[in-house]
């Protein structure tokens, strides 16, 4: 059940029987050659979807761009600010809490999200205090990578013996092959896998990994491989949006 796909009354339903609500979150980005810009909102609210269909839970909107400031040197890709991205987050979660939504299970699909999404819950919860201080109502946010699971490594492992690399990686393209399996592009790479390392800015990234892998090997992605992560993903992170939504 997605949020925007229902009706007041569908979502008015749903709240008397779960305050449970699963939020996507990607970024609008450059992929190296091969990936997706939109890979990491692609993966996210795939998984997201699917986790909700596992579930029964209802699945907010996507929010697709997020902080990517390091990607601005490769067209297309799109960022917010730190403090933008807070102050988003901060209202959606605000927004739904006032229908009487209080578990937020956020599914991250880019890794340059993660301090920004962590900041955010800390001002939701200073936020509903200072306004109702004890009476606020019992607010609990979580987040989710949905590549941070023991079987996600184990996969990754197993179809690509060390070339995962950090960005633009062969499983993010094989989950983006699985769900557009239209969108898929073919370009030789070389060398097969990018230098791996670190990076300052967007000018020192392009500088480094001018293709815009890093230590990675996307050609080895297949939507096959996509099929084995995003149901690996499913039933890992269903099992952590069932255990959030029941903590006393």
């Amino acid at each position: 059940m997605q949020l925007h796909l229902s009706t007041w009354i569908e979502v008015e339903a749903y709240l008397k029987t779960s305050k449970g609500i699963v939020m996507p979150i990607g970024s609008t980005e450059q992929h190296g050659p091969n990936g997706l810009v939109g890979t990491d909102a692609i993966c996210a609210e795939v998984i997201a979807r699917g986790v909700g269909e596992a579930t029964g839970a209802l699945v907010g909107p996507n929010i697709p761009v997020g902080m990517a400031v390091h990607h601005m040197e490769f067209p297309g890709s799109m960022t917010l600010k730190p403090s933008t991205l807070i102050a988003v987050i901060r209202d959606y979660v605000g927004s739904l809490a006032e229908h009487g939504f209080e578990r937020f299970f956020f599914i991250n699909g880019h890794g340059g999200n993660i301090p920004s999404i962590r900041a955010a819950f800390y001002e939701v919860y200073a936020e509903q205090r200072a306004l109702r201080g004890r009476d606020a109502p019992d607010l609990r946010c979580t987040l989710v990578n949905w590549w941070e699971n023991p079987e996600i490594g184990r996969l990754s492992r197993e179809f690509y013996q060390g070339k995962e690399g950090s960005h633009a990686t062969p499983s993010e393209v094989s989950l983006t092959q699985f769900a557009h399996p239209e969108a898929i592009k073919r370009v030789a790479m070389e060398p097969e896998q990018a230098p791996a390392g670190g990076f300052h800015d967007a000018r020192d990234f392009r500088r480094r990994y001018p293709d815009g892998r890093i230590g990675s090997a996307p050609g080895l992605a297949s939507p096959e491989h996509g099929q084995r992560l995003f149901d690996a993903a499913v039933s890992a992170i269903a099992t952590q949006y069932r255990a959030f939504v029941a903590e006393a």
